[in-house]
């Protein structure tokens, strides 16, 4: 049923609906947000936009797109154990292997970490459990964050999983934002949900709008017939032109005389719905400090800044949130005071074009801070013989030097210990 059938349905109380909620009216203030969301019926009756789930939000594009992309490019860090120190070698112990291999029998690493980071951007909180076998640590296995109680017992934390405590040394715990209390976190999509609400009522008005074939409501003005049963076969009737005209193809039908069909809903042109959803798209990556160019809004990215928020991603959003990681994990799983700790390799986010990467690598072998092996390396190219040693050029001399061929070293004068000898015998 289109929206001029649902408006004549309701045509005993369209004209007082139209008037109360019309710009014409003096009551709706164009500068109340709320009055306005409610003229374009974005309101539920209470006043206010209805409160989503994280499942609902799911839906909305940006919101899929950011809590998709962020734990897989997050998962697919390299992610290594070393020695403790500036300049630690790293280690491949069987912690480590838990961590850039498999975190369990069952679950692969980056599978694991993927898990993880979805539940901090979504429900707000990443959780793990060590399992251990004595001391030792032999795998880690993922919680569900939202069937998880985080309790405080004689000054200790403790987390409380079904029939099960698990102290804080035992549990990998990644919050998106800690409430006062230091037990509870915020969720993003919980309390960022009145940007996210709007965001799906636009998606549902717009959908509404085509869906009924870009034809707005209408409310029939004129002479109507008394009694249901009359407004009702005139409801039909008028109802059978418009499906006639479109099934024909023609551009208009006609109404009996004395009559005329006034729409009763906003353009979506006028209202801007265009520029409101992009709009809409920018506020939700406020949410997760995501660059625009990451949801697909290129509506200001030129070649400049568009790599400056590749820049951004790394710096601002990704390494950030990788240290939160690597410290939690470290004490988890190495203790207080490491010898060892957990780290990701951030390089390949930041790999730029193929040109790039090469001037970059030859000067710093030139100038002895990369050994050719090193930088042979880092294109994941094997060894190359005499690659284990730095060099540097020699090309710089002072500018006073400069076009001066050295002179060759004198021979030294050798002494002829023969003719020293029959002198001496002399």
């Amino acid at each position: 049923m289109g929206f001029l059938s649902r408006a004549m349905g309701a045509m005993g109380i369209a004209s007082a609906v139209a008037e109360e909620r019309s710009l014409e009216n003096p009551q709706v203030s164009l500068s109340d947000t709320d009055a306005m969301l409610g003229l374009l019926g974005l309101l539920d009756r209470n006043g206010a936009l209805p409160r989503v789930s994280i499942e609902a939000a799911l839906a909305v594009p940006a919101v899929w797109g950011i809590t998709n992309f962020l734990p897989r490019t997050l998962a697919a860090l390299p992610f290594h154990t070393f020695e403790a120190g500036e300049n630690g070698e790293r280690v491949n112990d069987p912690r480590a292997q838990l961590l850039s291999f498999a975190s369990n029998a069952e679950t692969s690493s980056y599978a694991w970490r993927k898990y993880h980071w979805h539940q901090v951007f979504t429900i707000g909180r990443g959780l793990s459990w060590i399992e251990r076998a004595g001391d030792r640590a032999v795998a880690i296995w993922s919680m569900d964050a939202s069937k998880t109680q985080v309790i405080r017992r004689n000054g200790r934390k403790f987390y409380k999983y079904g029939d099960r405590e698990y102290p804080a040394k035992d549990v990998i715990d990644t919050p998106f934002l800690l409430k006062p209390d230091g037990l509870g976190s915020y969720s993003p999509i919980e309390k960022c949900n009145l940007a996210i609400s709007l965001a799906i009522a636009m998606g549902d008005f717009a959908g509404g709008f085509f869906a009924g074939g870009g034809v707005p409501p209408y409310a029939l003005e004129g002479p109507l017939p008394t009694g249901r049963d009359g407004l009702q076969r005139a409801r039909d009737d008028i109802q059978r032109a418009i499906d006639l005209a479109k099934k024909e193809g023609r551009a208009f039908f006609g109404l009996p005389p004395g009559h005329k069909l006034n729409p009763i809903g906003t353009d979506p042109s006028k209202g801007q719905m265009v520029e409101a959803r992009l709009f809409q798209i920018q506020e939700v990556a406020r949410i997760w400090q995501m660059p625009p160019v990451f949801v697909q809004d290129l509506s200001k990215g030129t070649f400049t800044n568009t790599e400056q928020q590749d820049l951004q991603l790394v710096k601002h959003l990704v390494g950030q949130w990788a240290k939160d990681f690597e410290d939690e994990v470290t004490l988890k799983l190495y203790g207080q005071r490491p010898r060892r700790r957990a780290k990701h390799n951030l390089d390949g986010l930041q790999r730029g074009a193929f040109k790039d990467r090469i001037e970059a690598l030859a000067r710093a072998i030139l100038t002895g801070q990369l050994m050719p092996d090193e930088a042979r390396a880092l294109e994941n190219r094997p060894p190359a013989a005499g690659g284990d040693r730095l060099y540097v050029q020699q090309a710089t001399v002072p500018l006073e030097e400069a076009g001066v061929v050295p002179a060759p070293p004198e021979p030294k004068d050798e002494e002829d210990g023969d003719d020293a000898g029959t002198e001496t015998e002399k």
